[in-house]
């Protein structure tokens, strides 16, 4: 028998489906999920519920299952597990917007956008973020459903997506180029299966998710025939868009800003301004002093030197003798551990807003990511709950909030010109770009810059935008700027979709 067909393979393609009326009343399943750690490869669960959004009430299907992936021969190799909302009181299904939504790691899934920023569950935190007892989600209102119907996607080894063979190689899945093909695949399997084809589609991507999107946007168009409306990159990578020597140590300085005023740690005439109105004045000092003189090396005159020194420490918040020991180069490990070392505390890395305490205040480096703790402790019961308890997906498989996809190839990284091009062959095509201002991750900074760099011919950018918030790499955590950030979400959505008859040229 061949090793596809083995009795757990077969088991796995045993398929579930169940409705139930509401979250709080689901009705037993006609062909349970098996309460086992065996991957089901092609099953779903359907269940009936309903959300306030902007006052109105949206009632909607939400389907959590897997589809498959399959190899050359028609077999499958693995299961991705999505969660697919769908309104249900659309009667003109083609003109409705598709949202695809990843996340990134690259070994997370899409539980960080889906219940922390645009489904219609949230995860209950305080108004910063922070996690709050008990654990659980209530109800979005700020969910983008009213305007365009949602899939989550978790890619092989994140939630609970899995080989079907632990035979099969990694390298199927496990790299920047894999990860893309396959994933085009399973897009094409789903829009198939739930007849989404004449649908304006939409691509969201956080963090690594925006390699994956930004890759995705021509995927689709050169292998799948399928084009977009829209990417939308939150917290974004540097996809592949080169940056090096005095240009990538410059970059960070505008984040480092953000931080230090975030803190109070700037002079009170810094302190007493508004963030978007200091920001520019960094920005400027970054791009026309700072970069020459870096660029300068170890020839920079010493005056010069000092000078510089004693303007980055103006902007960081970091004493100049710091700066200079570091000749102007600050790592961002190191900025975590000194801002606030006098006072006892690191702070977060994908989160600059979070402190946290070491085992000693000395060295270059905090102990563990304050802000990725917090974020675990409130996603992690709260997304197992939601998929058991309201969507009815009932497995004894691990959720993996990180799986292991290593080792991960990252070579061949073409994805911000694969983003631009894709732009420049489909007239149609627009993008958004979020940022927080205390991520220093995926800093806004090295946002902006991708954006400038993305298309160098300068005529595709009035389809090309970025956007910054008072938050960190996941800017929807804070309550205020989960407000703003889903109004401006929608605001892109509605205005990306062409007016009837409206031909997609030059």
């Amino acid at each position: 028998m061949h090793k596809y067909f083995t009795s757990i393979a077969i088991a796995c393609l045993f398929s579930a489906t169940a409705i139930a009326q509401t979250p709080q009343a689901p009705a037993t399943n006609t062909q349970p999920i098996a309460k086992s750690r065996v991957l089901q490869v092609d099953s779903a669960v359907v269940t009936k519920h309903k959300v306030t959004i902007k006052g109105q009430v949206i009632p909607y299907t939400a389907t959590a299952g897997c589809m498959p992936i399959w190899d050359n021969d028609g077999r499958p190799i693995a299961g991705v597990f999505y969660t697919y909302y769908e309104r249900d009181d659309v009667t003109d299904r083609a003109n409705r917007p598709l949202v695809i939504s990843f996340n990134g790691g690259p070994g997370t899934p899409s539980v960080w956008m889906e219940i922390g920023y645009t489904g219609p569950r949230v995860l209950n935190v305080d108004s910063e973020g922070y996690p709050v007892q008990p654990y659980g989600i209530g109800e979005n209102k700020n969910s983008i459903l009213d305007v365009a119907d949602i899939v989550y996607v978790d890619p092989v080894n994140t939630g609970y997506s899995r080989p079907v063979d632990k035979g099969t190689p990694g390298t199927k899945f496990f790299g920047v180029n894999a990860d893309i093909k396959y994933l085009a695949e399973w897009i094409n399997t789903f829009v198939t299966r739930k007849d989404r084809w004449a649908s304006p589609k939409f691509l969201i991507g956080e963090s690594y998710g925006t390699t994956r999107v930004s890759g995705l946007a021509l995927e689709l168009q050169n292998s799948q025939w399928m084009y977009l409306n829209g990417v939308v990159l939150v917290s974004p990578t540097d996809l592949g868009i080169q940056r090096s020597g005095p240009v990538s140590a410059a970059l960070k300085l505008p984040y480092f800003a953000a931080t230090a005023w975030y803190h109070g740690a700037l002079s009170p005439e810094l302190q007493k301004k508004e963030l978007t109105d200091f920001l520019p004045e960094v920005e400027d000092f970054t791009i026309n002093q700072l970069i020459p003189a870096l660029s300068r090396g170890g020839f920079l005159d010493d005056a010069q030197k000092k000078d510089i020194a004693a303007k980055m420490s103006k902007y960081s918040g970091l004493s100049e003798k710091v700066i200079l020991d570091n000749n102007l180069d600050v790592s961002y490990d190191l900025y975590w551990k000194e801002l606030l070392r006098d006072k006892g505390f690191t702070i977060g890395r994908l989160d600059s807003r979070y402190k946290g305490i070491d085992r000693q205040t000395s060295g270059s480096s905090p102990d563990y990511n304050a802000e990725l703790t917090a974020w675990l402790q409130s996603f992690t019961p709260a997304i197992n709950i939601y998929l058991r308890n309201e969507l009815n997906y009932k497995t004894d498989l691990k959720y993996n909030m990180f799986g292991d996809v290593w080792p991960w190839d990252n070579a061949n990284d073409q994805t911000g010109e694969n983003l631009r091009q894709a732009i420049a062959q489909n007239p149609y095509l627009h993008l958004l770009i979020q940022s927080g201002y205390y991520d220093g991750a995926c800093d806004y900074f090295n946002a902006k810059y991708s954006l400038w760099q993305l298309d160098p011919s300068g005529r595709l950018k009035d389809r090309l935008k970025w956007e910054g918030y008072k938050s960190g790499h996941m800017i929807y955590l804070r309550k205020e700027e989960l407000a703003i950030a889903s109004e401006n979400l929608r605001k892109f959505i509605q205005e990306s979709i062409p007016k009837p008859g409206q031909a997609a040229k030059y």
